[in-house]
């Protein structure tokens, strides 16, 4: 698995890059999905910080993103517990942390996302998770974070160093930008990890796992 050469500057508008690096992830074929989703696998086996977290955060892939079903999978043997991400029924633009099993009843979203059915007694607050994965449209060399535009993990992440939990994004190589124009409400990762690199950038926490 090779790395797509970053997209110029000139060119990093937002939107542009969330359209180049969309229609690059859904250029990829099957195969190689199925190859980064081994070495992604292999990279988290290996991680300080999935060992030593019991309730981790994860996302079911969607256009084009990176498959986390083996990890889900291999967590679930680990007698770890994952958890995935559910609109928020009262609270728009705000995301709830629901317990995933192998047994969980899904239901699609208004986005056509499969997400588990809300149940009260399934729902895991921020304050008692360990590890959240963060889906990403784009990233580059500081840790600058771009999605698909809702807010949705912005929400989430603000004033993560005060939180247990510790954020992870997650992307293919490709997706890697020479330069993310930032707003003022994009939160910043202190760690993406794609197929075949782990960016580790200088952003502290006041606690630790």
């Amino acid at each position: 698995m090779t790395k797509s050469l970053l997209i110029p500057t000139q060119y990093c508008d937002r939107n542009s890059i969330r359209k180049t690096i969309r229609s690059r992830r859904k250029e990829l074929t099957n195969t190689f999905q199925q190859e980064a989703a081994q070495a992604l696998l292999l990279t988290l086996k290996k991680s300080i910080f999935v060992k030593k977290s019991q309730h981790i955060a994860l996302y079911l892939a969607n256009d084009g993103e990176l498959d986390l079903q083996p990890f889900i999978r291999w967590c679930w043997q680990q007698n770890k517990h994952v958890y995935l991400p559910v609109l928020h029924p009262f609270c728009s633009g705000h995301l709830l942390f629901l317990l995933y099993e192998e047994n969980s009843v899904m239901i699609q979203n208004s986005y056509g996302i499969f997400e588990p059915k809300l149940a009260v007694n399934k729902i895991c607050p921020l304050a008692q998770l360990d590890l959240l994965f963060t889906p990403l449209v784009a990233f580059d060399d500081k840790g600058a974070r771009l999605g698909m535009g809702g807010g949705f993990y912005d929400r989430t992440l603000a004033n993560w160093q005060q939180h247990h939990f510790y954020p992870i994004g997650l992307a293919h190589d490709c997706q890697q930008v020479e330069t993310i124009p930032v707003e003022n409400w994009d939160i910043p990762l202190p760690k993406i990890i794609t197929p075949t690199h782990t960016y580790n950038f200088n952003l502290k926490r006041t606690n630790s796992i």
